[in-house]
């Protein structure tokens, strides 16, 4: 593919107090597929067996759901002129990839409590026995793209990411980095994330 130099994104244009919105994922997205083996083989499971967490379908075309592409919501919002970065959650979960879509100095600071972990990790987390940090480490949790919107043009970015069909989550903001943070904060990730 090709873009003008001056529509690129860098991962240095998101600034203090930008919004962060989350694109709901549809499952894995083939990611952390190691650690869901080992689950499964640990517990004995069959994959032509019901899954537990959607009884209508065998475990292995629950946990096998297409990746979501994001490419037209992710245009329309660019056309708002409000986007200031884009981060595919891909291996690295969370925690991993949406510090690299933000400049040296700030952070991401989101709120577990902002969308509903689907039920595909819940179980995850709750055979495994998977901290709430190690799945946010590891799975995107039901956020499969997170974007970056300037402030003052987040509710148009909003607007333009729901009528191109994604399901959007005001998910948090950037703010100033921390020393004890590296790169994202993640707050109430216990309580929201109890398996």
């Amino acid at each position: 593919g090709a873009v003008e130099r001056d529509r690129v994104l860098t991962g240095n244009m998101a600034a203090e107090g930008d919004v962060i919105f989350g694109l709901a994922s549809g499952g894995l997205h083939a990611n952390g597929f190691s650690l869901v083996r080992r689950i499964v083989a640990d517990a004995g499971l069959d994959y032509a067996g019901p899954a537990h967490f959607d009884p209508d379908r065998s475990l292995g075309r629950a946990l096998l759901d297409p990746t979501r592409i994001y490419v037209q919501g992710c245009l329309a919002a660019l056309k708002t002129g409000g986007v200031q970065g884009l981060a595919h959650i891909t291996g690295g979960g969370l925690v991993d990839n949406l510090p690299r879509a933000l400049p040296e100095g700030l952070m991401a600071v989101l709120d577990a409590e902002a969308w509903s972990l689907p039920a595909v990790f819940a179980w995850l987390a709750g055979e495994g026995g998977i901290a709430a940090a190690e799945m946010a480490r590891t799975f995107n949790c039901g956020i499969g793209m997170a974007v970056i919107a300037a402030a003052d043009r987040a509710e148009a970015v909003e607007d333009a990411l729901s009528d191109a069909g994604e399901l959007v989550f005001r998910i948090g903001a950037v703010a100033k980095a921390t020393e004890d943070a590296a790169g994202i904060a993640i707050d109430n990730l216990e309580s929201a994330w109890e398996s």
